[in-house]
């Protein structure tokens, strides 16, 4: 009997261990991010340490001053310009989080910088909050039963979905904010009238990566909530996940609307014109570590499971992309030989919210050159093989 109490007592202590080895750390406000070496994970820390090494030698080869970088990148959009707050980008830097604990860091994480179109991965998540609190019944209801102003009037606006927003599948044709959305990373192809003129495709059909469109959806959403979209994603989700006080989530100089006889600025899900959101490494980890444990910070669900099933679900245009979230699936972005459930977000000149499901990491990278992430992605990978 004895034998049987000290073996029960033993397989319950290795099966506790096991359960305490796989727990995620979940770090409190402005506490002290706890860390543990590569090697209590049996990662290989000198194959880490090449990862680091690679991402700070392979800086964005844009411009530190991003309105420089912006006015360079975008320069064959006709009519484009600076419309939204921009700010001097700091160096590398990144984090990568191993069952909510770092790993490694490199570069000024703390630092406050622009971060593009990793912006629309945030957008994407207040709908998914709209959805689970019944203000947007599904993501299939067209978005003209809810804004009735004359942004989606006409034959073929009227046809729009949230999820066609949501997937840039939809194309939306108008202009908002003085963007119009033929001239919004057009075709190399062509000019002003073949772009202005062009037959326009069935929502749900092709998509096309276009920040007017994606700015129409924050519209929608500022008046689903009837308060500033910002200030819902504060409200909902950073505040519990103890982000700092020191992101910001801006919207262009004119963007104003007037709800409930408030006027309150409508924010974009971008920054290649300027504005979208300017955040920390650290938040953007602490976003990402939410998506890792399926929506739920600590033992509160702040995001339904059911919502991100959905949001990294392939679109039918595109296997790769889902609710503005980037999918590695088989298609022309997958990163071959690594885990297809992992999903990111990504933004101009090179910044990077990674998840890893299968391995349990978060990795975010900034500033790196655009084209080496599946390289830096691989070098990670190696450190756990």
């Amino acid at each position: 009997m004895k034998v049987k109490t000290l073996a029960s007592a033993f397989l319950l202590f290795s099966i506790n261990t096991a359960i305490s080895q796989e727990a995620y750390y979940f770090p409190e406000r402005n506490a002290t991010w706890q860390e543990r070496p590569p090697s209590a994970f049996k990662l290989n820390e000198k194959k880490l340490n090449e990862a680091v090494n690679f991402a700070k030698s392979n800086e964005y080869s844009g411009s530190r001053d991003l309105r420089i970088a912006i006015l360079k990148g975008f320069a064959h959009e006709p009519f484009h310009q600076i419309s939204g707050p921009t700010k001097k980008r700091g160096g590398p830097a990144g984090i990568i989080l191993k069952n909510g604990y770092i790993i490694q860091q490199w570069g000024d994480i703390e630092r406050v910088d622009m971060t593009f179109s990793v912006t629309k991965s945030l957008l994407s998540t207040v709908a998914g909050l709209a959805v689970d609190n019944h203000l947007i019944q599904s993501t299939d209801d067209k978005v003209s039963s809810y804004i009735w102003d004359g942004t989606f009037a006409g034959e073929h606006n009227s046809k729009i979905s949230w999820k066609h927003l949501l997937q840039q599948n939809s194309d939306w044709s108008g202009e908002l904010w003085g963007g119009k959305d033929w001239a919004d990373r057009p075709p190399k192809e062509g000019g002003l009238d073949d772009w202005k003129f062009r037959k326009l495709n069935e929502p749900g059909t092709v998509m096309e990566y276009n920040d007017v469109r994606v700015n129409v959806l924050a519209y929608a959403l500022t008046h689903v909530w009837r308060k500033p979209v910002p200030a819902v994603l504060k409200e909902y989700l950073m505040d519990k996940i103890g982000a700092s006080t020191t992101w910001r989530w801006y919207g262009y100089d004119n963007a104003w609307t007037v709800i409930d006889g408030i006027k309150m600025k409508s924010v974009t899900g971008g920054g290649h014109s300027g504005a979208g959101i300017f955040i920390s490494t650290e938040d953007m980890a602490r976003f990402g570590l939410l998506f890792l444990n399926n929506g739920k910070w600590n033992s509160e669900q702040l995001l339904s499971e059911a919502w991100i099933k959905e949001a990294i679900t392939p679109s039918a245009p595109n296997p790769n992309y889902g609710y503005m979230w980037w999918l590695n699936q088989k298609g022309d972005r997958q990163w071959k030989g690594l885990s297809e459930d992992i999903y990111y977000a990504a933004g101009f000149g090179g910044n990077f919210i990674v998840i890893d499901k299968a391995n349990s990491l978060v990795v975010v990278t900034r500033w790196l050159e655009p084209s080496k992430i599946g390289d830096f992605m691989d070098l990670i990978q190696d450190a756990m093989d």
